[in-house]
């Protein structure tokens, strides 16, 4: 047995996750009829759709038995996976980093950076970080009432933040924004390289040019800093040796291209998505200007609400069974983590955003091995913005329609147009 033809189309549609409640609501029926079914949408490979929080956190608690590395980790077409396995001499991914490799290599990949990015290793850049939000708000504050909140405020303070651990220079912030839409919203003219819808194939031709890029960016990067190292993430990087030897070039290239991208552009999804809720919601927005201390929820449910990373893909070491379903070995499944913050078996009043949520369980940022590594540093970068946010603010509404990228993979809102008062 599949999923209906539309449902499995509708799944893998970025104009749904732009329109929000069309997928909320196929995710629901999925939930309720068939939550751990094969989907075959025109053009892909089977997947089995993983929608209930119980059978992702099975599955992730799992890495030896649902790898990364086997097959995508993102969902393909037929036509675009092989092409990657052609340019890759046989590798599933364009990108070899840590969120796509597994095992002894995932471990040692994750270790140059992960001592550098626990609560207690983050918890002195709170000063720098609160420098940045003030300059941010500062400069809110400046665009006499109004502004696009997503724009000029949730996507690039956390660019900030992050390029500035990293040791990128604030001149080349833009270019790091606009390569990080384009791989990420290949499928929303707005954000992509071509500014017209394209084709999987043209959305795969487009993302190479801007992965390239970025290669040739973090190439210089590494010749420069192997030469005078600093204290930046990117030195680390540049620097990182397993079992005795620098990183290899497709290891290094997708370490700098992921924590260059994922690291902010998730962070910008959720930071955006906070500042929605609030803004129509007068009532959330006085409680939590009212008690401070709500701030880390507000937070938490903002991640839970926006769910900036929709899916990640895995694939069946062996013949195994998940929920009472035969999952054959090579078989390839879609983490639904989306449906999993929504799932009405964990979450009261899913569809509604809630401050009062007892140690939310929301999957945001994954679980188990592959928890999102700088989970903890976007903590940070939210909660101390949003307090800047409400010191200074007396009010906020929209002042217009916001709307979200068009992507089934990364994405949130793209406009959050805003009304506001200073306190």
């Amino acid at each position: 047995m599949t999923l209906h033809q539309s449902l499995a189309d509708t799944i893998v549609d970025g104009r749904a996750y732009a329109d929000g409640d069309r997928i909320d609501a196929v995710f629901r029926q999925v939930r309720a009829e068939t939550p751990l079914d094969v989907a075959e949408p025109e053009g892909y490979d089977p997947f089995w759709v993983v929608s209930r929080h119980a059978d992702i956190k099975e599955i992730e608690r799992q890495p030896d038995l649902f790898h990364n590395a086997d097959r995508s980790v993102v969902v393909q077409t037929k036509a675009n996976a092989a092409k990657i396995r052609q340019m890759t001499g046989g590798e599933a991914n364009m990108v070899r980093s840590v969120v796509s490799v597994d095992g002894k290599e995932h471990k040692d990949l994750r270790g140059v950076l992960f001592p550098h990015l626990t609560p207690r290793s983050v918890r002195p850049m709170e000063e720098q970080v609160r420098k940045i939000a003030c300059e941010f708000v500062n400069q809110m504050l400046e665009f006499g009432g109004e502004c696009d909140f997503a724009k000029q405020v949730a996507f690039l303070y956390p660019l900030r933040v992050l390029m500035a651990f990293m040791g990128v220079p604030r001149e080349d912030e833009p270019m790091m924004l606009k390569l990080t839409q384009e791989i990420f919203s290949g499928n929303d003219p707005e954000l992509n390289r071509s500014g017209k819808q394209q084709t999987p194939e043209e959305v795969l031709q487009a993302t190479l040019g801007s992965i390239a890029e970025l290669e040739n960016y973090f190439l210089d990067v590494t010749a420069r800093l192997r030469d005078t190292p600093d204290n930046g993430l990117n030195s680390l990087i540049a620097n990182a040796r397993i079992d005795g030897e620098f990183l290899t070039r497709r290891q290094l290239l997708g370490y700098y291209i992921t924590a260059a991208t994922a690291g902010h552009d998730t962070t910008s999804n959720a930071t955006a998505g906070i500042m929605w809720a609030v803004a129509e919601r007068p009532q959330l927005f006085e409680q939590v200007r009212q008690d401070r201390s709500l701030i880390p929820a507000l937070v938490d449910e903002g991640v839970r609400w926006v769910t900036p990373v929709k899916h990640f893909m895995r694939t069946a070491t062996a013949d195994c069974e998940v929920a009472g379903q035969k999952i054959a070995k090579g078989d390839w499944l879609m983490l639904c983590y989306s449906s999993a913050n929504r799932d009405e078996l964990v979450f009261d009043d899913p569809f509604e955003f809630r401050l009062d949520r007892k140690d939310n369980a929301q999957l945001g940022f994954g679980y188990g091995v592959h928890v999102c590594l700088g989970q903890h540093l976007a903590r940070l970068e939210m909660r101390v913005l949003m307090e800047e946010l409400f010191n200074r603010l007396a009010s906020v509404e929209l002042s217009g329609t916001p709307a979200r990228t068009i992507s089934n993979f990364v994405c949130g809102p793209k406009r959050v147009p805003i009304r506001f008062k200073a306190s």
